[in-house]
């Protein structure tokens, strides 16, 4: 099956989704019902075999060469893992690309492949080893031609342009289609190397190559110049990527909660005036996400913005720009309220993700609005830091627009699916219901640092993070979060107004819904509507039978019956 999300990431899929929902409407979206077909292939790249579960991955040790003129790429990767005397390995690595060998305990072993699958045979399974668990090591070597990315970040693969001036310009963007795409690895978002990783990018000596982490040195070998970059912390396996062009570097120190931390840019030698205004914003982005989410999570590693071949990517502590050094989204305001033209939307938005999908990972990309629910909701939560909670909510209702209920926002699981596009909007729009229903901006702020505290450098369920927020916040919130990820109906309350009374109910919810909300009728009142069965409430003379608004801040719809 083809990976219809591949290409989803970053956001600009989102300017052609129809503007459907709105606060109001009477209609509800209903489930497309198309069934889903899904290969051997899929199974063996989304799910946990058993020839990736006895093992765990440490540490990789990246080496790549490419090669501009034939775009393509030569390498080798030490998988540094916890060996606890397994037989058979997989490891994963797309077509076209080719492994050459691979070495364990100083011997070429062998292995056969299955499509982007490579069962690698260590041990000799028909023998008794007297094994004692620890660290081991893979040596893969390995080269081909990449899969090209023709509209980078939506489409993953190995990106080969040129910068204004002609020079060579490449980088790579692969989530969802994976990092085995360009070299071999464990491809599984629930198996981070524990101990970070190492990437020697070789390069003419023309150009400059920059990666995750902090550069530990160079090496000149002839025409070609090595860089080595080490990351410290747990990765995701699509965070970790080569910049190759024609870059220049500065850097600040922003004092931060845990201390110093250290900022660098990397941009083309061309843009570096424009970096230097419009990176101003880092550390007001790093303000108002520290107050929200805790400490940036990658201190040891640094915080690094780097101009991209492509719009913007999450790629932690080298997160991706492209956004051409002005505000809101490639010039637009993805709110269409003007407001998400006064910040630098990458900046916000991809920085978002060092807190959730880099600090918290989710282990299988069904669960991908963990990343990208919070992540939108961050660009709220930095609108109320600086221009307040007026205009954060009606930044927030304003993403509504973009929201197509077209299928649940969690996916398939086992599979390497991701569910609807609306993990975004919609997503970022449940948790801001959440919070209304928590009634205490402060409990919600601790919430969220709590998060990035107990999940530290972890990966994740969905129902983790669930029953996380649910706990702490006291609430009765799991037929909410059911609702609205694993259905398309947004709740309907439907209601009926007369003379000093009112009546109401749920429809269009699961039958364990429970969900209280605000609405005024003259005054601020909380109800707390039941499915399916109409409540009264008596509201006394003073209660003319005309007027029922809900609370803008939930995402509901509203309808009056007569």
């Amino acid at each position: 099956m083809q990976h219809n999300l591949y290409g989803m990431k970053k956001l600009a899929l989102l300017f052609y989704l129809f503007p459907l929902l709105i606060i109001g409407q009477s209609s509800c979206a209903q489930p497309l019902n198309k069934k889903q077909i899904f290969t051997q292939q899929d199974t063996l790249r989304g799910s946990i075999t058993k020839e990736r579960a006895w093992w765990n991955v440490l540490h990789y040790a990246i080496n790549v060469t490419p090669d501009f003129a034939t775009k393509s790429i030569k390498g080798s990767n030490i998988i540094n893992f916890y060996d606890s005397g397994g037989y058979t390995m997989q490891i994963d690595l797309q077509p076209p690309m080719e492994i050459d060998s691979i070495i364990f305990e100083k011997k070429a072993v062998s292995y056969k492949r299955n499509g982007a699958a490579f069962f690698v045979f260590i041990r000799d399974s028909t023998k008794k080893y007297k094994i004692k668990p620890g660290p081991n090591d893979l040596n893969i070597y390995y080269h081909g031609t990449p899969k090209v990315a023709i509209n980078p970040p939506w489409d993953g693969g190995w990106i080969w342009k040129k910068d204004a001036k002609g020079r060579p310009w490449m980088s790579v963007a692969c989530q969802g289609l994976g990092a085995s795409v360009w070299f071999p690895c464990k491809d599984h978002q629930s198996d981070e190397p524990d101990n970070g990783a190492t990437m020697t990018i070789n390069v003419p000596d023309t150009l400059v190559a920059v990666a995750n982490g902090r550069l530990l040195g160079t090496k000149e070998t002839g025409e070609l110049t090595s860089y080595t970059w080490e990351v410290k912390s747990p990765i995701n396996n699509y965070n970790l990527v080569p910049y190759i062009g024609k870059y220049v570097n500065f850097s600040e120190t922003y004092p931060g909660e845990k201390g110093p931390l250290s900022c660098n840019y990397w941009v083309l030698d061309y843009n570096i005036e424009k970096a230097k205004e419009q990176f101003k914003q880092v550390p007001l982005m790093l303000k108002a996400f520290e107050y929200w989410f805790g400490p940036y999570p990658f201190y040891e590693d640094g915080y690094k913005l780097v101009e991209a071949p492509h719009l913007g990517m999450e790629h932690q502590s080298g997160v991706a720009y492209g956004n051409r050094f002005a505000n809101g989204y490639l010039g637009r305001d993805l709110s269409g309220t003007g407001l998400g033209l006064k910040w630098d939307y990458i900046i916000v938005h991809e920085s978002g993700h060092e807190w959730f999908a880099n600090n918290i990972t989710t282990k299988d990309i069904a669960d991908m609005w963990v990343h990208e629910g919070f992540t939108d909701y961050s660009e709220t939560l930095f609108e109320e830091y600086y221009y307040g909670k007026e205009a954060a909510n009606e930044y927030l209702q304003g993403l509504r627009k973009n929201i197509s209920n077209d299928k649940p926002i969690i996916g398939p699981y086992g599979v390497n699916t991701e569910g609807s596009s609306d993990m975004y909007y919609k997503g970022a729009n449940l948790l801001h219901t959440i919070r209304q229903i928590i009634n205490n901006d402060e409990k919600f702020r601790q919430i969220l640092r709590g998060l990035n505290k107990t999940f530290y450098h972890q990966t994740v369920t969905s129902k983790q993070v669930e029953a996380y927020i649910i706990k702490e916040s006291g609430k009765n919130l799991q037929g909410i979060f059911d609702q609205y990820l694993r259905t398309t109906n947004i709740p309907l309350l439907e209601y009926k107004t007369q003379k000093n009374g009112i009546q109401f109910r749920w429809t269009n919810t699961e039958a364990r819904f429970c969900m209280p909300v605000k609405v005024d009728v003259g005054k601020e009142i909380w109800i707390q509507p039941k499915v399916d069965k109409w409540t009264t409430l008596n509201l006394g003379d003073w209660y003319d039978g005309t007027q029922f608004t809900a609370n803008k801040n939930w995402y509901i719809f509203t309808k009056k019956v007569n």
